[in-house]
């Protein structure tokens, strides 16, 4: 398959799972709860969770999808990417409870620093925030020890959300990481 056809099927796959995830309530309940947005309340939420991120092994959760012409010798990797669906538990362990999932497409996005375009959404099934989404847009310096990306959206009770969520290496090795998030969300 050319690459101009995986990275068109990527980029419509990345697009469609957000809305996918975000029709729960049919269109007039949604245009009902945009009418009430006036009288609704800004909330803030401060979430905290483990990212399980396998690249290799029995337990793989993340796939390369595509590369560059340059990937192979340029000392950043630039466009190595990878699509993911890892999971979200509340404790470092992945026997810990889970509380979701983190599905989306990271890739080395420059030339000179080892330096991710992260699009995920975390899909939450479980708990409070159970069938709710958060969608996360930015860069993610991976030789920083703290990174910092954007909450770009949001659905369920994370409707019109916006705020950080950082992210820092709780463990590494050869064929998998575990990040430990801390996200601000102001929602409705």
């Amino acid at each position: 398959m050319k690459k101009e056809h995986v990275m068109l099927m990527l980029c419509t796959i990345v697009i469609a799972i957000p809305l996918v995830q975000s029709v729960s309530e049919g269109p007039k309940a949604v245009e009902n709860w945009f009418k009430e947005l006036s009288l609704k309340k800004q909330k803030s939420t401060n979430l905290h969770f483990y990212f399980h991120d396998t690249i290799a092994g029995p337990s793989q959760t993340a796939y390369q999808v595509f590369d560059s012409n340059i990937t192979s010798t340029s000392m950043s990797q630039f466009g190595l990417g990878f699509m993911f669906d890892n999971p979200l538990t509340v404790d470092p362990e992945a026997s810990s409870m889970r509380i979701g999932r983190g599905q989306g497409l990271f890739g080395s996005a420059s030339l000179e620093v080892p330096r991710f375009l992260m699009n995920m959404n975390f899909v939450f099934t479980e708990g409070a925030f159970n069938g709710s989404t958060l969608q996360i847009l930015g860069t993610n310096p991976i030789l920083s020890q703290v990174r910092e990306m954007s909450v770009v959206g949001g659905t369920g009770v994370f409707r019109l959300a916006r705020g950080i969520a950082t992210a820092q290496p709780y463990f590494r090795n050869d064929t998998a990481t575990i990040l430990e998030f801390d996200l601000v969300v102001l929602h409705y």
